[in-house]
């Protein structure tokens, strides 16, 4: 995992992918560029990190909140 940049103020949601053996690939460079307008990262995730409005910055090693894609579809 790489580290989230955040400003507290609002809630984000970054793309993540749980890769096979459990190893996950989460927000910035880790799993490409996470724009609105920038499919391919959200064509390969399987989950979303949610970043709380309160929230700052997370550093690898952080604990997450994370949604699971898996039964969605």
């Amino acid at each position: 995992m790489a580290a989230i940049r955040k400003r507290p103020g609002r809630s984000e949601f970054q793309r993540g992918h749980r890769q096979p053996g459990g190893r996950w690939r989460l927000g910035g460079a880790a799993h490409g560029a996470q724009g609105a307008g920038i499919l391919r990262s959200m064509t390969e995730a399987n989950a979303l990190v949610v970043l709380g409005h309160e929230q700052g910055s997370v550093a690898v090693g952080d604990e997450v909140e994370v949604w699971l894609f898996d039964g969605l579809v």
